[in-house]
């Protein structure tokens, strides 16, 4: 039984207690490896946190990790994230000019036999979460955050409205793309996601 309450009060408190004071991107890092603030670290291979410059004019900011995100630790490498680097070279963007996370940071997986499937998070886990995405974009100072689906817009609505902060742009999630029914539905898709990220670049200064 006391293994059981102490498991249940380090899941409780949130991410808060394991957010450094410090606002240095490897500091965040290396601490976000020890977060037990959700459950979804029992399960999930390792922590998936933001990658890009430690100063971004923009902020990217998705739902959480897939499979493939969750082995190898780092955000969008999958499929999506493919969609992700297209709509970002339309754009005039790269990768390596803007900071891309999640509002979550530990994959929910639905296990199907040899099939790694993940699942929404709920708002308990968005809510937990959220101490790290306020420290990244402490730490980033971006311009522009964009809200990759509404998982992150969700996210990212108690952290917006103060005075100096960082405008919010919502846009769809790349998977959206991969999940429309048609070839013209995801060229549609594709190109309004292209589309808000130019707005955003420009409204950022380029």
């Amino acid at each position: 039984m006391g293994g059981t309450r102490s498991r249940e009060t380090e899941t409780e408190a949130g991410a808060a207690p394991f957010v450094p004071s410090s606002r240095r991107w490897r500091d965040l890092a290396a601490a976000a490896k020890g977060c037990r603030g959700c459950p979804l670290y029992r399960h999930a291979t390792q922590v998936v946190f933001g990658s890009g410059p430690a100063r971004a004019a923009l902020l990217l900011v998705g739902e959480q990790p897939g499979d493939r995100e969750d082995r190898e630790g780092l955000p969008f490498v999958g499929p999506a994230g493919r969609i992700l680097d297209d709509a970002l070279g339309r754009a005039g963007l790269s990768r390596e000019q803007v900071y891309v996370t999640n509002a979550v940071k530990h994959f929910k997986v639905d296990e199907r036999g040899k099939r790694r499937i993940h699942k929404k998070p709920n708002a308990s886990e968005i809510d937990a979460c959220r101490p790290w995405l306020a420290a990244e974009i402490e730490a980033v100072r971006p311009r522009i955050v964009i809200a990759l689906g509404a998982t992150a817009a969700r996210a990212l609505g108690p952290l917006t409205g103060a005075a100096g902060g960082p405008s919010v742009v919502r846009t769809i999630h790349p998977s959206a793309a991969l999940r429309a029914p048609d070839s013209a539905s995801r060229a549609r898709l594709r190109s309004r996601l292209s589309r808000d990220l130019r707005r955003a670049a420009s409204a950022a200064g380029g």
